[in-house]
């Protein structure tokens, strides 16, 4: 248990960084450096990984029962709709405040929907990790008030609040919807992991090759989706032409580490959520995302966010990072009660 904690932990350290190297792009507008990123993350690195690391990869996928495969490919479509709404929710209103509406969406209902899959724990294991998502989640609603309070504070007069109120409406909205449909993740997982574990094992594989595998239907089901949309503004924006921008070389390395870190992320999550046993979806759901905010709060922070912000946003800010661990420990004590 103690090394299923750990490793989604890890898991959610990798998806907090996974965005900070976009600050870091020249030349390029929001289009060009996640188009760029959903490209290299939804079909290069998955289908590479796939040919260089899985023995027997053909044969795995081309015999995935049909509407095992079809429920994955709905769910995994549904996520990748949520995940490019998350890049451009953290675009309105920054990395820390994005990260926590978001991931607070997806620890609420992606914590609960594999149960739908796996069945309930007994009654009194339930209510432990009930008690801790709520903990968690109240350490969330903390970081959206800090986010607020800070936003109140930057504005200057009525015209430029009525602008940043209005992206921090919208930010917010895209947040709750993106994190609503990138749950579809939680779901595909627990759905298909069970045959592609059995599968990969009987092809020769290693334990972890499973969450491999898992990964690589989700991500390159949900970029069916991503890819088409990003062609699309792209062309209607006529930003093709950023793409010949003297950085394009740096940005591509950026995004490459972007693509490569929320993958990773992913597939460690996958292995972690196998070694927690019956609730691993659960607890290692909500570990995994929960380290994922306190990194990109720190991560925030560091990279100057919240520099000119007062006492009060960074107070709520502290507290809802140790609410969330609060709720991470609980969460992990009632796994441990199994």
């Amino acid at each position: 248990m103690i090394l299923g904690v750990l490793i989604a932990i890890i898991a959610g350290l990798m998806l907090g960084l996974y965005a900070l190297p976009e600050k870091y792009t020249k030349g390029y507008e929001f289009e060009n450096t996640w188009g760029m990123m959903f490209l290299i993350n939804m079909f290069i690195i998955p289908i590479a990984a796939g040919f260089l690391l899985v023995t027997g990869f053909n044969s795995i996928i081309t015999n995935i029962p049909t509407d095992i495969l079809w429920k994955m490919v709905f769910a995994s479509v549904l996520w990748g709709v949520g995940a490019m709404m998350w890049g451009k929710a953290i675009n309105h209103i920054g990395l820390s405040l994005g990260f926590s509406i978001f991931i607070g969406t997806v620890i609420l209902v992606g914590s609960l929907l594999p149960f739908l899959v796996d069945g309930l724990p007994p009654s009194n294991v339930f209510s432990v990790i009930l008690i801790g998502i709520i903990i968690v989640l109240l350490g969330v609603f903390f970081n959206g008030k800090a986010g607020i309070l800070r936003q109140n504070e930057n504005t200057e007069n009525q015209d430029t609040s009525n602008n940043k109120n209005s992206s921090m409406i919208i930010g917010i909205i895209i947040a709750v919807a993106g994190g609503l449909l990138a749950t579809g993740f939680s779901y595909a997982n627990a759905f298909g992991r069970p045959y592609l574990h059995e599968a990969s094992q009987q092809a020769g594989n290693p334990e972890w090759v499973t969450a491999v595998m898992v990964m690589i239907v989700i991500y390159v089901s949900g970029g069916l989706f991503v890819i088409p949309y990003f062609m699309y503004q792209l062309s209607v924006k006529k930003l093709w032409g950023k793409f010949s921008s003297s950085h394009t070389g740096k940005n591509i390395i950026s995004t490459f580490i972007m693509a490569l870190l929320n993958f990773a992320a992913s597939g460690t999550f996958a292995f972690a959520a196998y070694k927690l046993g019956s609730s691993g979806n659960t607890v290692g759901y909500a570990i995994f995302n929960t380290s994922c905010v306190a990194v990109a709060i720190i991560t925030g922070l560091l990279t100057g966010e919240w520099s000119k912000t007062g006492t009060k946003p960074k107070m709520f800010l502290y507290l809802g990072l140790i609410t969330m661990t609060i709720g991470v420990v609980v969460i992990a004590v009632g796994n441990g009660m199994q």
